[in-house]
């Protein structure tokens, strides 16, 4: 079944604050909630389905639905990292489709910053603030001996994609710059001073060949989307008189170790972008604008070839001298700033990706990074570990 206009997006928030010391992760659900609804005109008596990942505390949909008062028939907790919130707006419009809810509301929070903020100051080392590993899962005994780490996992990806198709640092440097172009006009943004490729070069080596401005910033806050059925998002943008944001493609599909046949020059992004434009029936030429995962440059560089917005190993040339720069480049990337500038609560990036594609459907972008006659736009997030696994989900969105 397609779910080709199943579904469209109504309502969308992001919270403002990047270090939430005094906010409870629970509250920093309900507050994105709260938001989105006010977006979107609604009320939560409106709301029958609720998305969640693991983000959520407790028993993630039943805690949180409790926390808000939410009477529910339809609950969805799929987990697959940084990506679930996007996944979960393809799963909100199948559950829609098939007549289990008619709004759907999805949330993302989390308090990493401050976890982390608050660990350092009892002199405890920051790191314990982040996820352990899972003593089950059953590649640890294997793969921990190495000494696995996000960042040396990513630059594994870096260093092969150079070593495959002469990407450079500087290459990737402008993936960043780019950012921080947009980063500037975001008064919400964490990092909001513009860099150099020279600057991205000389900031210190975090796992070579990727530096700390290669690198994305770790933030508090979240953000929540409400997805609703096709007759009553056309009643709220009535009532609203601004556009409808139709869910127009979805695709998704997770890649990992394929029993030993590793081959780190491309991601899961390959599998779900095909299915998104083919569902979506467009291509990457039709698309104006582009949400990309950016928990580090490689990742943007990765997605951008598995996409199709180039050819694999022309990422580097794609987005040098500014490719990705709105109003400079041929394709306008993450125009709040990104998880490498602006945000990337709960160290889950997925949610801003889509809420800043609604913005720049909507017109609501900043004006000086909108993008003139914004009509389609993806939305594409990574959840896991490119070296290792990860799943991949791919939105197209259209505003009608």
């Amino acid at each position: 079944m397609s779910l080709n206009g199943k579904a469209y997006i109504v309502g969308a928030y992001e919270h403002p604050t990047r270090q939430a010391d005094d906010l409870s992760v629970v509250r920093l659900h309900a507050d994105v909630a709260r938001g989105a609804l006010e977006d979107a005109g609604l009320s939560k008596s409106d709301i029958d389905g609720y998305f969640c990942a693991g983000d959520a505390p407790g028993l993630g949909t039943t805690t949180v639905a409790e926390y808000l008062g939410l009477k529910l028939r339809h609950v969805d907790s799929t987990e697959c990292g940084g990506s679930a919130p996007i996944l979960h707006v393809a799963h909100a419009a199948e559950a829609i489709a098939a007549g289990r809810c008619n709004v759907a509301l999805i949330t993302l929070a989390g308090r990493p910053r401050a976890a982390s903020a608050a660990l350092a100051k009892a002199g405890k080392p920051p790191q314990l603030a982040l996820k352990a590993p899972d003593p089950d899962a059953p590649e640890l005994a294997f793969e921990l001996p190495y000494g696995p780490a996000t960042q040396n996992l990513y630059a594994m990806v870096a260093r092969r994609h150079m070593h495959e198709f002469g990407t450079t640092s500087e290459q990737l440097a402008w993936i960043k710059v780019a950012a921080s172009h947009h980063a500037q006009h975001n008064p919400h943004a964490l990092l909001r001073k513009v860099v150099t490729v020279e600057e991205v070069l000389a900031s210190p080596l975090v796992a070579d060949p990727l530096h700390r401005l290669d690198c994305c910033v770790m933030t508090d806050g979240g953000g929540a989307l409400i997805v609703a059925r096709p007759e009553i998002a056309r009643d709220i943008a009535a009532q609203q008189k601004r556009p409808l944001v139709k869910v127009r493609g979805t695709g998704e599909a997770p890649k990992h170790s394929m029993a030993g046949k590793v081959d780190l020059s491309y991601s899961a992004a390959a599998w779900s972008g095909p299915l998104a434009f083919a569902e979506a029936g467009v291509t990457p030429a039709d698309i104006k604008y582009a949400s990309l995962y950016d928990s580090f440059t490689i990742t943007v560089l990765m997605q951008l070839e598995d996409l199709g917005f180039c050819r694999k190993g022309e990422g580097g040339r794609f987005v040098q001298d500014g490719g990705l720069i709105s109003g400079v480049g041929r394709l306008p990337f993450n125009t709040d700033g990104g998880g490498l500038c602006s945000n990337h609560p709960a160290n889950r990036g997925g949610v801003t990706k889509v809420i800043e594609a609604v913005r720049q459907l909507r017109g609501e972008a900043h004006p000086a990074v909108q993008v003139p006659n914004c009509d389609l736009a993806l939305a594409n997030g990574i959840g896991g570990a490119l070296a290792s696994r990860h799943t991949a989900a791919t939105l197209i969105l259209e505003r009608v």
